[in-house]
C-alpha cells in the first residue's frame, strides 16, 4: 500500500473514531456481507458505528488519541466499534449481538486509556449504565425527603382524624328505655 493511500486511510480513521473516548474491538471474520451490513444499520440506529480497520493504521490513530496498549486487542482481522450513550451501553449492545451472531467475537476495548480484554468487556456490560446510575442517585437523594414527609403526614393524619371524630355529633341511637307495663 502506498504512503498516499495510508495517509488517506489514517485521515479517515481520525475523522471517524479518532476523538472517541471509548472503543471496542471485534472480529467479524466469517460473517456474510449482508449480515454485517444489517448489523451496521441496526447499530447505527442506536448511534453506534462499526468500522473494519487495518490494524497498524488503527493502532497509530488510537495511540494519538490516548488509547495506549491496544495492540494486543488488534491482532488478526479487526473492527472498531464506538458511539452509543456510554461505554456500558456500548459494551452491553455488542455483547448481546455477539451472543446472537456466533461469528461476531468481542476482542477487547479501550476505556479512558486502559485496555480491557473480552472478559473485561463482558464484565463491563453487566454494570449499570449512566442513566441507571443517575436514577439510583436521584432515588437515594429523594429517599430521605420522602421518609420525612411520610413521618410528618402519618401522625398529622391520625390527629386530624381524631379531631374530626370529636367534632361530629354522636349519631348512635340512644338505647330505648324499657316500656313499663
Amino acid at each position: 500500500m502506498s504512503k498516499f493511500v495510508k495517509d488517506l486511510e489514517i485521515r479517515e480513521y481520525r475523522k471517524r473514531f479518532g476523538k472517541a473516548e471509548e472503543v471496542l474491538f471485534v472480529n467479524v471474520v466469517g460473517m456474510a456481507a449482508t449480515e454485517t451490513n444489517k448489523l451496521r444499520i441496526l447499530l447505527r440506529k442506536k448511534g453506534i458505528d462499526l468500522q473494519v480497520v487495518k490494524n497498524t493504521l488503527a493502532v497509530k490513530v488510537l495511540r494519538e488519541s490516548g488509547h495506549a496498549g491496544v495492540e494486543s486487542a488488534l491482532l488478526g482481522s479487526s473492527a472498531v466499534v464506538w458511539g452509543g450513550e456510554d461505554i456500558v451501553s456500548l459494551a452491553r449492545e455488542i455483547t448481546e449481538w455477539a451472543k446472537k451472531i456466533e461469528k461476531l467475537q468481542v476482542k477487547g476495548a479501550s476505556v479512558g486509556g486502559q485496555t480491557l480484554d473480552a472478559k473485561g468487556v463482558d464484565a463491563l456490560s453487566k454494570l449499570p449504565s449512566r442513566l441507571e446510575l443517575l436514577g439510583q442517585i436521584v432515588g437515594t437523594i429523594l429517599s430521605p425527603g420522602a421518609n420525612i414527609a411520610g413521618a410528618l403526614l402519618g401522625p398529622g393524619g391520625t390527629i386530624a382524624g381524631q379531631i374530626k371524630q370529636k367534632a361530629e355529633p354522636d349519631e348512635t341511637p340512644a338505647e330505648e328505655a324499657p316500656a313499663s307495663a
